[in-house]
């Protein structure tokens, strides 16, 4: 019996979108990372890019759970000295709420150029529009939905 290996140019792609709706937001990244690496799919191959596009949408309408506002910070730094920048989740979550989806959909992802390349099929909206029909996205109920 022989082991399949996908290759990159047999894989079909289909499109999703996931509404964020009242979803705690690590659950929603882990499962969207699934779906960009193709974890989903039986033809999973580790060193194949196998995965689907995913459109997000709602983002502003995620959640924490626990303190996780108030305790989880935002880090970056600038590059200069004393640069350290540091913004809560409360404040990520009300401005920039389709950047800490990104970020936490990117962080569980691999760390290699095949990581970048699944992270390019990810695309974060916060409000329900998205530019996206004339693919005929699937939509997709991952739960948490309220």
């Amino acid at each position: 019996m022989k082991t399949y290996m996908a290759k990159a140019q047999d894989v079909e792609r289909a499109w999703y979108v996931v509404d964020a709706t009242g979803m705690p937001l690590g659950r929603l990244a882990s499962r969207v990372a699934a779906i960009l690496r193709g974890k989903n799919k039986p033809i999973f191959t580790p060193h194949v890019d196998t995965g689907d596009h995913v459109i997000v949408i709602n983002t502003d309408k995620v959640v924490l759970t626990g303190k996780k506002l108030d305790k989880k910070f935002y880090t970056y730094h600038s590059g200069y000295i004393g640069g350290l920048k540091q913004i809560p989740y409360r404040t990520m979550l009300e401005t920039k709420s389709d950047l800490a989806v990104y970020e936490a959909v990117k962080g569980m992802l691999p760390k290699n150029s095949l990581g970048r390349q699944m992270l390019k099929k990810l695309r974060v909206y916060k409000g329900a529009e998205h530019k996206h029909e004339a693919q005929h996205p699937i939509v997709l109920n991952l739960g948490g939905n309220e």
